[in-house]
Protein backbone atom coordinates (compact mmCIF):
# COMPACT_ATOMS: atom_id res chain seq x y z
CA UNK A 1 0.00 0.00 0.00
CA UNK A 2 0.91 3.62 -0.97
CA UNK A 3 1.20 6.06 1.80
CA UNK A 4 0.78 9.64 1.33
CA UNK A 5 2.95 11.97 2.73
CA UNK A 6 3.03 15.91 2.63
CA UNK A 7 6.26 17.57 2.75
CA UNK A 8 6.61 22.01 3.05
CA UNK A 9 9.42 23.55 1.98
CA UNK A 10 9.26 27.24 3.10
CA UNK A 11 10.98 29.71 0.55
CA UNK A 12 11.68 32.94 0.56
CA UNK A 13 14.86 31.90 -1.74
CA UNK A 14 15.98 29.92 1.03
CA UNK A 15 14.38 26.65 1.96
CA UNK A 16 13.76 25.27 5.71
CA UNK A 17 15.16 21.87 6.31
CA UNK A 18 15.64 19.46 9.40
CA UNK A 19 18.72 17.18 9.96
CA UNK A 20 17.33 13.77 9.46
CA UNK A 21 17.66 11.44 12.56
CA UNK A 22 16.26 8.37 10.27
CA UNK A 23 18.67 5.32 9.70
CA UNK A 24 20.45 5.72 6.68
CA UNK A 25 20.23 9.12 6.46
CA UNK A 26 21.26 10.79 9.34
CA UNK A 27 23.19 14.05 9.56
CA UNK A 28 21.64 14.33 6.19
CA UNK A 29 18.85 17.22 5.91
CA UNK A 30 15.22 16.72 4.90
CA UNK A 31 12.24 19.47 3.77
CA UNK A 32 10.19 18.54 6.63
CA UNK A 33 6.58 16.15 6.10
CA UNK A 34 4.65 13.36 7.83
CA UNK A 35 1.85 11.29 6.87
CA UNK A 36 -1.72 12.44 5.68
CA UNK A 37 -4.61 11.50 7.96
CA UNK A 38 -7.49 9.25 6.25
CA UNK A 39 -9.79 12.20 6.17
CA UNK A 40 -7.19 15.18 6.48
CA UNK A 41 -7.15 17.20 3.30
CA UNK A 42 -3.62 17.63 1.77
CA UNK A 43 -2.80 20.85 2.57
CA UNK A 44 -4.33 20.59 6.10
CA UNK A 45 -1.43 17.72 6.75
CA UNK A 46 0.80 20.27 5.26
CA UNK A 47 -0.06 22.50 7.96
CA UNK A 48 -0.61 20.50 10.47
CA UNK A 49 3.19 18.53 9.73
CA UNK A 50 5.01 21.98 9.08
CA UNK A 51 4.22 23.46 12.75
CA UNK A 52 4.90 19.66 14.14
CA UNK A 53 8.27 19.63 12.54
CA UNK A 54 9.39 23.09 13.01
CA UNK A 55 6.92 25.07 15.01
CA UNK A 56 6.56 27.72 11.80
CA UNK A 57 3.06 28.63 10.86
CA UNK A 58 2.10 29.82 6.96
CA UNK A 59 -0.57 32.11 5.71
CA UNK A 60 -0.51 30.65 2.29
CA UNK A 61 0.37 27.34 0.89
CA UNK A 62 0.67 26.39 -2.80
CA UNK A 63 1.03 23.09 -4.07
CA UNK A 64 4.58 22.23 -6.37
CA UNK A 65 3.60 18.91 -7.17
CA UNK A 66 3.50 15.14 -6.29
CA UNK A 67 7.24 12.74 -6.19
CA UNK A 68 6.49 9.01 -6.70
CA UNK A 69 9.52 7.05 -7.08
CA UNK A 70 9.02 3.67 -6.01
CA UNK A 71 12.69 3.58 -4.59
CA UNK A 72 12.49 7.32 -3.12
CA UNK A 73 12.28 6.18 0.38
CA UNK A 74 14.15 2.76 1.86
CA UNK A 75 11.40 2.02 4.35
CA UNK A 76 8.77 1.32 2.08
CA UNK A 77 6.46 3.40 -0.75
CA UNK A 78 5.93 6.86 -0.37
CA UNK A 79 4.29 9.48 -2.44
CA UNK A 80 5.15 12.91 -1.39
CA UNK A 81 2.91 16.21 -2.14
CA UNK A 82 4.97 18.89 -2.04
CA UNK A 83 3.71 22.30 -0.93
CA UNK A 84 5.87 25.95 -1.08
CA UNK A 85 4.58 29.00 1.50
CA UNK A 86 6.37 31.89 1.83
CA UNK A 87 7.92 33.47 5.22
CA UNK A 88 11.00 35.82 5.90
CA UNK A 89 13.56 33.48 7.55
CA UNK A 90 14.35 36.34 10.13
CA UNK A 91 10.53 36.68 11.43
CA UNK A 92 10.08 33.40 12.40
CA UNK A 93 11.96 30.91 14.82
CA UNK A 94 11.83 27.18 13.56
CA UNK A 95 12.50 24.30 16.55
CA UNK A 96 13.39 20.64 15.83
CA UNK A 97 10.35 18.38 16.44
CA UNK A 98 10.89 14.69 17.68
CA UNK A 99 12.50 13.50 14.50
CA UNK A 100 14.91 15.90 13.68
CA UNK A 101 18.54 16.95 15.72
CA UNK A 102 18.08 20.29 14.41
CA UNK A 103 16.51 22.63 11.73
CA UNK A 104 17.82 25.57 10.25
CA UNK A 105 17.46 28.10 6.91
CA UNK A 106 19.58 26.74 3.85
CA UNK A 107 20.37 28.68 0.54
CA UNK A 108 18.29 26.82 -2.15
CA UNK A 109 21.57 27.79 -4.17
CA UNK A 110 24.09 26.35 -1.62
CA UNK A 111 22.39 22.96 0.15
CA UNK A 112 23.80 20.25 2.10
CA UNK A 113 23.92 16.99 1.63
CA UNK A 114 20.21 15.75 1.33
CA UNK A 115 18.21 12.66 2.36
CA UNK A 116 15.81 10.59 0.08
CA UNK A 117 15.49 12.53 -2.95
CA UNK A 118 15.01 15.94 -1.54
CA UNK A 119 17.34 17.63 -4.02
CA UNK A 120 15.06 16.40 -7.43
CA UNK A 121 12.03 18.35 -5.56
CA UNK A 122 14.07 21.72 -4.31
CA UNK A 123 15.33 21.37 -7.67
CA UNK A 124 11.92 21.78 -9.11
CA UNK A 125 11.25 24.20 -6.90
CA UNK A 126 13.94 26.14 -7.81
CA UNK A 127 12.84 26.01 -11.12
CA UNK A 128 8.83 27.00 -10.34
CA UNK A 129 10.55 30.16 -8.52
CA UNK A 130 12.65 31.30 -11.57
Amino acid sequence: MSLPTVANSVANWQTHLHDSRIIGFAGMWAIPGGFVEMDEPLETAARRELKEETGVEVKQLEQLGAFGDPHRDPRGRTISIVFLGHVEPGQVTPRPGDDAAEVGWHSLAKLPPLAFDHDKILARAREFLG
